[in-house]
């Protein structure tokens, strides 16, 4: 999509993206990449954004808070007609999908606290009795040596 010198939309370099968005170039680069925000090149081959990319991207940042990954988020995008800028509709409708994901995360959280809780009295960090580190010495079955730290709803 090239950027027409008749084309009255007034368009961002991606410094300027980046400065007044917030997000490093290199992140702008790979969510164009990715499919979630486009750009024309001028002539010399720069990209160059429209405005209302910089709503685009609030709306990843702000669903990447929520906790959505970069497909979710993809996907939510793809609902949106002729791929436009989402709008404060937009974000009710699909933010009301996410009520469940959030709270799956707070009960996850919650249950974090309360074996953190246990935690502090027992002080033992023991790798095969800890229920923080190492609930039920399920990682035994993954092999000896160090596995990530992952706490998971129900884990």
């Amino acid at each position: 999509m090239k950027s027409s010198p008749h084309d009255p939309t007034p368009r961002l370099s991606i410094g300027q993206l980046a400065q007044r968005s917030g997000i490093a170039t290199s992140a702008l680069r790979f969510y164009e990449t990715e499919g979630l925000i486009t750009a024309s090149r001028s002539s010399g081959g720069h990209r160059q954004y429209p405005r209302h990319v910089l709503r685009r991207v609030a709306f990843i940042r702000a669903a990447q808070v929520v906790g959505l990954t970069l497909p979710q988020i993809k996907a939510a995008l793809a609902t949106l007609p002729d791929g436009r800028t989402p709008t404060k509709a937009d974000w009710t409708r699909l933010s009301a999908g996410w009520a469940p994901l959030l709270d799956a995360r707070i009960a996850a959280l919650q249950e974090l606290r309360g074996k953190l809780t246990g935690c502090i009295g027992c002080g033992c960090l023991s790798l095969k009795a800890c229920a923080l580190y190492n609930p039920d010495d399920k990682v035994s079955d993954q092999g000896a040596g160090a596995r990530l730290l992952r706490i998971e709803p129900g884990a």
